[in-house]
C-alpha cells in the first residue's frame, strides 16, 4: 500500500507543476493586460492634455488677427479661415505625460475650430508573455473644439460716417461685450475677453 501511494503521489507532482505554470502564465498574462491598459489610459490622458493646450494657445493667438477682423465683412472671412495649430504646445503636454505626438491636424469650419492630436506612449508593454510587446507602445487621439459663442456682432456708428466706434458682442452664454474700436490693440484687452468669446473643449471626433 506504500509504494502504491509513492506512486500517485509521483504522478500527481507533473500535473501540479503544470498547473503552477498555467497559473503564472495566466498571472503574467493579467499583468501584460493591465499594464497595456494602464499605458492606454495614460496615452489618452496625454492626448487630452495636448489637444486642449494647443487649443487653448490657438486662442491666446487669435488675439490681434480676431480685433483687426472686427468690421464685419473681415470677420467673417477671419472666422472661416484656417489657422496654424500651435502643435509646440501639443508637444509640451504631451512631453510632460511621458508621451510624443505623432500629428497635429487643424480643421475648420465656420464659427469653429477643431485640432486633432495623435500621441504615442514611450514606455512599451514588453511583457514576457506577448510576442513582440517589447516595442508595443500604446496610441491615443483627442480633438479639442474652438467655437466661437458670440455671433452676429453689431457694429455701433453713432456719427454714420461708415467707421464704427464699437462693436458689441451677445454671447450664447448670455454675456455682452463691448470692444470700442480704440482700444483694439490695446495689451491686455484680448486676455479678458477671449475666453468669453470662443469656448474651449474636448470633443468626439
Amino acid at each position: 500500500m506504500r509504494t502504491r501511494q509513492r506512486g500517485d503521489e509521483g504522478q500527481a507532482f507533473p500535473i501540479y507543476i503544470v498547473m503552477v505554470a498555467g497559473l503564472l502564465f495566466l498571472a503574467f498574462a493579467f499583468f501584460a493586460v493591465g499594464k497595456a491598459s494602464a499605458l492606454r489610459n495614460d496615452s489618452q490622458a496625454a492626448a487630452d492634455a495636448a489637444a486642449l493646450a494647443a487649443a487653448q494657445k490657438a486662442r491666446a493667438d487669435f488675439g490681434l488677427g480676431f480685433l483687426g477682423s472686427l468690421p464685419p465683412n473681415a470677420l467673417d472671412a477671419f472666422l472661416g479661415a484656417d489657422f496654424a495649430p500651435p502643435c509646440a504646445e501639443a508637444q509640451r503636454l504631451a512631453n510632460a505625460n511621458e508621451a510624443d505626438t505623432t500629428s497635429c491636424t487643424p480643421s475648420s469650419g465656420y464659427l469653429r475650430d477643431l485640432i486633432t492630436v495623435e500621441v504615442e506612449g514611450r514606455d512599451p508593454v514588453d511583457s514576457p508573455v506577448l510576442p513582440g510587446s517589447e516595442d508595443k507602445v500604446a496610441t491615443a487621439k483627442a480633438t479639442a473644439l474652438i467655437e466661437f459663442r458670440c455671433p452676429n456682432p453689431t457694429a455701433v456708428d453713432a456719427d454714420s460716417n461708415g467707421s464704427p466706434e464699437a462693436f458689441i458682442f451677445t454671447c450664447l452664454s448670455g454675456d455682452v461685450i463691448t470692444i470700442a474700436t480704440a482700444e483694439i490693440g490695446r495689451p491686455g484687452l484680448w486676455e479678458s475677453v477671449s475666453r468669453t468669446l470662443f469656448d474651449v473643449r474636448l470633443v468626439d471626433q
